[in-house]
């Protein structure tokens, strides 16, 4: 399923960040986001929403992390996906006179997911998104309540 998938690859980033146990990551949870009709059939269905499609987003952080290890997380974590032949679709680093904001989005070619890692001077929080885009869903899927929502970070080995 899905969300397993998304647990999955938050897992590697997580790990893949190579943080020191000092900087644990707080749970997140995955949500679900309307999907709409595409082609003619949009013409009949203006602005409403499939209900047998979804798309899947997972949202976690780690607070406190000093400027040094959030770039050395990054570049980390940088190379697995790059290994893994994710492709870089967005660079979002920005400073300016009173702040800075460190960032990237990388997307799977096979399936679309995408990993969003951001990072600002503001919080010290590395931000983490894993993103499924639209997917067909089971028959009788709640939204509301599925066991397979939460996200709780594996402990370091």
């Amino acid at each position: 399923m899905v969300a397993e998938r998304l647990k999955d690859q938050s897992d590697a980033v997580y790990e893949g960040f190579a943080l020191p146990e000092k900087y644990p990551a707080k749970s997140g949870r995955i949500d679900t986001g309307a999907c709409y009709y595409r082609g003619l059939e949009s013409i009949a269905h203006i602005d409403q929403p499939r209900r047998d499609v979804r798309s899947f987003g997972l949202d976690w952080s780690v607070p406190d992390v000093p400027e040094t290890t959030a770039r050395d997380a990054q570049r980390h974590v940088r190379r697995l996906l790059a290994e893994r032949g994710w492709k870089l679709v967005h660079e979002g680093d920005r400073a300016g006179a009173s702040f800075l904001e460190l960032g990237f989005r990388f997307e799977d070619p096979e399936g679309g997911d995408q990993v969003d890692v951001g990072w600002n001077d503001a919080t010290t929080t590395l931000f983490i998104s894993v993103y499924a885009p639209c997917t067909q869903v089971p028959d009788g899927f709640d939204e509301y309540d599925w066991p397979e929502a939460d996200w709780h970070p594996k402990p370091p080995q």
